[in-house]
């Protein structure tokens, strides 16, 4: 019989032996399991704003840290550092906080306002072969070099070789059958009504300033007016905005805008009309591109563009679509010229109400509102995109100039200088914008064509806005024009002047030239240098006529 304590140690063994069974010795502690791999905060020259930063040194060091040391062999698969435009950046890899700190350097120096993207990928690991949780994306926008690109000129040279360049887009690029100017410097034969009508304007400054030779200015545009007599379509004697400049045959603008376009053939008519004044003499060949001016002229029937004799204009007219743009010519834009042209007539001239009722509909036109404590008379708020005071005002001069409405000197250089100080303020903080860097009006960008301005903004600056706002604002104008031109020529200044518009934000520049944007620079040069358009313009007798008939008042009326 078995006692208490015998008991006892029989389970006690045979406790030890059950648990030993089928072992071959002591089990082993369990291995520690790897934390996870996060990324922790990044530095871009020791400064931590984000996963965006603009205006960074060439020489931009970047710093990852994890919450966990990195595995150094990962990096070359884990990393990625590029450009917008793909090009890979060779950098070297350093450590830092027992390696839980990753450390970027270029091998090279950056390159000035270029956009880099550097991405962390899950391929990246920790030492312990933990895959990063989450991947990061880091934008990298290096600074502006704000050293001279050109050698120091006066203003007044600068002032010369800008036109002179400029006018190139004209005159050597436009179009060798027609002479029309084309729409862009990629348009081939697609021209552009209302730019041919700026760029007659300015082969005219060409030949006033001896660029070309006055004869050589006359056959060019003779050769222009010729095309358009003999091979383009007159709709009630108005053009197509787009038109081939091989064969004369009207280019749709958009599907039912296959017709007559009032608006761009009043730019064309502008031009055309200061042309008339230009060649004023005797001279067969003037008086023949005189006679043919006044044909054209007299033949665009603004009265039918009342549509229905309505007191409006209308801008439209399809032979396919009729009336079904249904787009009435109301301001404040840039079209004021369509209606002193439309009061000027000798044919078919508008009466009063047809201003009042349609173009400032009725004193609704009418801002008054004070924007950075300058008061605007016209338009929407902030002025919108600056063309509005330029296209019309390429050939009216608004000195002394008013209406019902407005003072016009006073509308204009309101409308430019809250433009300037919109992007001085710089309240959307666009990196590079300044009192040297501004302008904002319609013009390519980045992705497609947009009418820039307060309030509609993305960064864009176009050079048309600032240059051909020179009349208005003479100071702030020429800062930015040799901004432009000095700091900024390596990437702006190409054959035909400055290219279309540019984004330091984005680090975006245009490769493009528009006639619409580079005509306007040439003429509001000439303009503020010698009022040559104004006057010409100014001078026209039926001009005199029909803005008096308005209601518009000036010593040059």
């Amino acid at each position: 019989m078995l006692n208490k304590c015998n008991f006892v140690t029989l389970c006690v063994a045979a406790a030890l032996l059950g648990c030993s069974k089928g072992s071959s010795g002591p089990v082993e502690p369990p291995l520690p399991v790897p934390g996870p791999f996060n990324f922790k905060t990044l530095e871009v020259n020791g400064v931590n704003s984000g996963y965006n930063y603009h205006g960074v040194p060439v020489n931009s060091i970047i710093k990852f840290t994890f919450s966990a040391p990195v595995d150094h062999a990962s990096v070359a698969s884990g990393v990625t550092y590029k450009t917008k435009y793909g090009v890979a950046v060779n950098y070297t890899a350093s450590y830092e906080n027992g390696d839980s700190t990753l450390v970027l350097t270029p091998a090279a120096a950056l390159a000035n306002i270029t956009h880099y993207d550097v991405a962390l990928t899950t391929n990246l690991k920790s030492k312990d072969a933990v895959a990063l949780k989450l991947p990061v994306n880091l934008a990298v926008a290096t600074v502006l070099d704000s050293t001279d690109k050109f050698t120091r000129i006066t203003d007044s040279a600068l002032l010369d070789l800008v036109q002179k360049q400029t006018f190139k887009y004209f005159w050597d690029f436009g179009h060798p059958v027609s002479g029309l100017a084309r729409e862009r410097n990629s348009s081939g034969d697609i021209c552009t009504t209302g730019g041919t009508g700026f760029g007659i304007m300015s082969i005219i400054v060409a030949a006033n300033r001896n660029f070309i030779t006055r004869t050589d200015a006359l056959q060019r545009i003779q050769k222009i007016v010729s095309f358009y007599k003999n091979n383009c379509t007159a709709f009630h004697g108005a053009y197509a905005h787009w038109i081939n400049g091989a064969t004369g045959a009207t280019v749709p603008f958009s599907t039912k805008d296959d017709g007559a376009d009032l608006v761009e053939t009043s730019y064309l008519m502008q031009g055309l009309l200061c042309a008339r004044q230009y060649f004023n003499t005797t001279d067969a060949k003037e008086t023949l591109l005189r006679n043919d001016i006044n044909t054209l002229w007299n033949a665009v029937d603004f009265n039918w563009f009342q549509k229905s004799n309505e007191n409006v204009l209308y801008w439209h007219w399809s032979p396919n679509y009729n009336w079904d743009m249904n787009m009435k010519i109301t301001g404040w834009n840039e079209a004021l010229i369509v209606y002193a042209l439309a009061a000027s007539s000798n044919i078919s001239a508008i009466t009063k109400p047809v201003y009042d009722n349609g173009w400032a509909s009725n004193g609704a036109i009418k801002n008054g509102n004070s924007y950075y404590s300058i008061q605007l008379p016209l338009g929407p708020a902030n002025g919108g995109p600056l063309f509005f005071a330029h296209y019309s005002f390429l050939g009216i001069d608004p000195h002394s100039l008013s209406d019902a409405y407005a003072a016009y000197w006073t509308q204009d250089t309101a409308h430019a200088k809250i433009n300037y100080n919109y992007c001085v303020i710089n309240a959307a903080k666009f990196y590079g914008y300044s009192n040297l860097c501004w302008g904002l009006t319609a013009s390519d960008e980045e992705n497609g064509y947009n009418a820039h301005a307060p309030g509609n903004d993305n960064g864009t600056i176009s050079p048309t806005a600032a240059i051909s706002s020179l009349p208005y604002t003479p100071v702030e104008s020429m800062n930015a024009l040799k901004f432009f031109y000095y700091t900024m020529g390596n990437k702006l200044w190409g054959d035909y002047g400055f290219v279309d518009a540019f984004n330091l934000h984005n680090c975006w520049f245009a490769d493009s030239y528009l006639a619409i944007d580079q005509g306007p620079e040439i003429v509001m040069i000439e303009n503020y240098r010698t009022a040559l358009l104004w006057n010409l313009f100014m001078s026209c007798p039926e001009i005199k006529t029909g803005m008096k008939a308005l209601g518009f008042s000036s010593p040059n009326l």
